[in-house]
Formats: structure tokens, sequence, C-alpha cells
């Protein structure tokens, strides 16, 4: 890459990194202060579904966005409206008006990671595309990392403390892109950058999606993204709750979590699929998932829940990219369509899981790992079932040919 290229990535890795990393400080802090203005599970999963819901609802518009008006303007639109979000956060106590901050983060957030990504296809040859994205990607895993283990540091120096730091360390990074990040420059007449009208609705889109071959890997997306969320949701309230854990053992639970998802996606994933292909990982680490929910449920202590939690998070880390991988290589000509349901399924689960974990955290603290343990062994059921079905309709097809 050239010096100019390398400049660009580099601002952009920053800008990632900061919006990322700035939502993070907030996470651990967030159980304490729900409490000290008397919210409990069935505000920490809507701060996530709401956040979640505003994402997935303004992303296609916020894609039409970007390539009408700009990458600039929309990566300084987005980190705009997280710096709003925090800013609201800070300044509030009434638990609408932190619904309402959720909404701005959301629609920030919609404009700033697509924009980011467009950007990079703009600046990169097709050959550089997959380092710079995972260049990006990286600055993504670090901020999800770093940004708790902040988060529980800065409580020690107030409960609003955390949010104070993300809003300012936010608005540096507005002041930064406006005054050092350019604009892009796309060549509109190549055919990687012109974009296919696509008239068909989300609704339609998934009514198609059901007689298709990867309907049941879409199906496994929506329920991991739905368990592992809602696990994200109430996992800081459970362990205070259960264990007295405080706003730092909170942020050492989740900036480790993250470094295991990072380590096991960067070294491990490639290697097990290699050896055991996706169908035998799929099986094992669903069981995996299951079996750490089940134990969510019967820990005693803060320490036994920790290690519990590390191995939820390894087998999700594993089955996002397997799944990833699994629908591209049944969609054929369809890669478009293919991973816009993937993301739309995903985000459903991401909706989902929070706003039913919140509301069953309310009426029973270990109600959400059942339902997370029950919707697991389901899916491992429909999984085991349909990968049979699909070697015997395979086997149906060789019969013939060798006949």
């Amino acid at each position: 890459m050239s010096a100019e290229q390398r400049k660009r990535l580099t601002i952009l890795m920053i800008n990632m990194f900061i919006a990322i990393g700035s939502f993070g400080i907030i996470i651990p802090i967030l159980p304490a202060y729900l409490e000290s203005i008397h919210q409990g599970g069935t505000a920490a999963g809507l701060m996530i579904a709401i956040f979640a819901g505003a994402q997935l609802v303004f992303s296609p518009i916020a894609g039409k966005w970007t390539d009408q008006y700009g990458r600039r303007k929309m990566i300084i639109f987005g980190l705009a409206g997280l710096t709003l979000s925090m800013f609201v956060f800070y300044a509030v106590h009434s638990i609408w008006l932190l619904y309402a901050s959720r909404v701005i983060g959301g629609i920030g957030a919609a404009l700033l990671i697509p924009a980011i990504f467009a950007y990079i296809a703009d600046i990169t040859t097709l050959d550089q595309r997959a380092k710079g994205n995972s260049l990006i990607s990286a600055a993504m895993s670090l901020g999800i990392v770093v940004g708790p283990g902040i988060g529980g540091f800065l409580a020690g120096f107030g409960l609003k403390t955390p949010f104070l730091i993300s809003a300012i360390v936010s608005l540096a990074a507005v002041i930064f892109s406006v005054l050092l990040l350019k604009e892009s420059e796309r060549n509109l007449t190549a055919p990687e950058n012109q974009m296919a009208k696509d008239d068909e609705s989300l609704a339609r889109k998934m009514v198609r999606s059901v007689k298709m071959p990867i309907f049941i890997p879409l199906i496994i997306t929506l329920v991991m993204s739905f368990g592992l969320m809602a696990y994200e949701s109430v996992i800081g309230l459970f362990v205070d709750d259960q264990f007295g854990a405080t706003p730092q053992q909170i942020a050492v639970m989740i900036t480790a979590t993250g470094m295991i998802s990072v380590i096991v996606q960067l070294f491990v994933v490639d290697r097990i699929v290699h050896r055991y292909g996706e169908g035998s990982v799929l099986n094992i680490f669903l069981g995996v998932a299951a079996i750490g929910f089940f134990l969510s449920i019967v820990a005693n202590s803060y320490v036994l829940f920790f290690g519990i939690s590390l191995l939820i998070f390894l087998a999700t880390s594993i089955l996002r990219p397997v799944l990833n991988t699994l629908i591209s290589k049944m969609a054929g000509n369809e890669q478009g369509f293919a991973m816009g349901m993937n993301n739309a399924y995903m985000s459903i689960g991401n909706v989902m899981g929070p706003t039913f974990a919140g509301m069953l955290y309310d009426v029973q603290i270990t109600f959400p790992f059942i339902l997370g343990l029950a919707l697991l062994a389901m899916t491992l059921l429909i999984t085991i079932v349909w990968q049979k079905r699909s070697l015997k309709q395979k086997a149906k097809k060789v019969v013939p040919e060798q006949v």
C-alpha cells in the first residue's frame, strides 16, 4: 500500500476503535447505574435492543446516503450521532431519554460502519481489500476488548465518569475526522462500484429465504445471535445481583471474553474447520454453547461463572465465522442476497434477544439462561436432522449418476 493509503487506513482504524471502544466503556458501570435510577433487567435489555433496532432500520437508508453524499460526511455524521448519544446518556436520568439516546446511537452506528467499509473499498484494489477490511475489523475487536477495561477503571472516579469520558473521546474523533479525513475518490463507472438497483423489500426477501437451502443456517444465525445478545445484556446484572461483583470485576469479565473472541477467530477457527469441516464444528460448538448456558444456571461463584462465560464466548466466536462460511458456500451465485439475509437474521436476533432476556430477568434472574439453553438445544436437534437429510439427498443424486 502507498503512504497515502496507510495514512487514510490509520485514520479509519482510529475512528472505528474510538466508536466501538467508547460504547464499551459504559458496559461495566451499566448495572450499578440502572440500579441507581431504579431500573432492572428490562431496561438493560432494551438499552441493547433499541440500539440494534435503530441500526437495523436505518442501515438501508444510510447505505444509500453513503453513495449519494459521500463516505466522509457519513463517517463524520455517524461519529457525531454516537457523540450526542453519549452526552445525552451522561446528562439525563430519565429512562425514556436514555432510550432516546440509544436510538441516536444506533442511527450513528448505521451511518458510520458501512461508510467506513465503503471508504476502504474506494481506496484499495481488489487484492488489497481483504487486508484493509481485516485491519478495520481488528480495530473493532480491539475496541471491544479495551473499552470495558477502561470503563471499569474509570468507575472508581464516579458512577457517571465513564459516560462523560466516552462522550469527550467520541467528540475528539469527530474533530479529528473533520480536520484530517479527506473524501475518497470513487470511480463510479467501475463495475465493483456500481450498485444494482434492488426494489425488493426486506419482508419479501425473508419470505424467499425460507425456500432456499440457506434457510436452516440462517435460523441458526438468528438463534445464536438471540442467545448471545440475551446473555450479554444481563451478564453484568447477574454477576452484580448474584455474586456482588464490582464494576471492575465486570470489566475484567467483558474484556477477557473479548480477548477470547479475538484470539479464537485469528488462530483457531481456520484450523478446526479445515480439520473437521463446517458441519461437525457447527454441531460440536452448538453443544458447547448449550452446556455453557446450563452451567450458568447452576454456577455458585463469580469465578466459576467467569469461566463458564469464557466457554460460551469461545463457542460463539467459532460459530459465527463458520456459519458465515457455510452460508456463503451454499449461496452459489446469490452471494449478495445470502449475506444480506445473514445480516438481517442476525440483527433480528440482536433485537429480540436482549428484549426477552431483560423482561425474563425481572421475573427470575435465571430465566434468560433457561431460554437460551432451550433454544440452543432445539437448534442443535434441528441442525442434526437437517444435516442427515442433506446427506440423504446427496446420496440420491449420486446413485442415478453412477447407474
